[in-house]
Parts: structure tokens; C-alpha cells; sequence
């Protein structure tokens, strides 16, 4: 039994690490930020960049509900959502994919 005692004193550490670490990923990044200016203005363009697309993608996306849907109760309006999510995913894979290959391209000509 004391086993169990130290895995859940190291479990508690754990947590407390991982959200050390993901304050430290969003609050260091906006530190830098405000002190420059215009990379923050183009963090907020990318995300908007993002919304946009994800809109998008969502009025694009089909609002079907079959049977295997209704077992897991999905609704019309989350099976809208989770198809928006999908095609942005989707969508943002293949631009990523697209970035690879021409910048490859770009460094084999220069």
C-alpha cells in the first residue's frame, strides 16, 4: 500500500509539471510579444487566417445524422461542427504538405 502513496505524490508532481509547463508555453510567447509589436500582429493574422478557413470548412460540411450518429448521440449541429473540424484538418495538412514540397523545390533552385 505505501507504493500506491508515492505514485499518486509523483502523479500530483506530474500534473503540476505539465501545467508549469503549458502556463510557461502561453505566458512566455505573449512576454516576448509585447515587446515586439508586429510579431504579435502577425501570431493574431495567423490565427485568424485559421477561423477563417475553419468557417469555411464548416458551412462546406454536412449536417447528416446516420444510425451508427445516434448511438453516440450526436446531434445535426455537432455532426456540422465535427465535419468543419475535420476538413480544416484536412485542408491545413495539405497546405502544410504543399509548404514542404515547395520549399524544397526552393532550395534545390537557388
Amino acid at each position: 500500500m505505501e507504493s500506491f502513496a508515492f505514485v499518486n505524490i509523483f502523479l500530483y508532481v506530474a500534473y503540476l509539471l505539465v501545467f508549469l509547463a503549458a502556463l510557461g508555453a502561453i505566458v512566455l510567447p505573449l512576454v516576448n510579444a509585447l515587446g515586439n509589436p508586429k510579431s504579435l500582429l502577425k501570431s493574431v493574422l495567423g490565427i485568424a487566417i485559421i477561423g477563417v478557413i475553419y468557417l469555411v470548412s464548416w458551412g462546406v460540411s454536412g449536417d447528416e445524422v446516420t444510425a451508427v450518429y445516434t448511438k453516440f448521440d450526436i446531434t445535426p449541429t455537432s455532426s456540422k461542427v465535427i465535419g468543419g473540424v475535420l476538413i480544416t484538418t484536412y485542408l491545413l495538412m495539405g497546405i502544410a504538405v504543399l509548404s514542404i514540397i515547395y520549399s524544397e523545390i526552393r532550395k534545390i533552385a537557388n
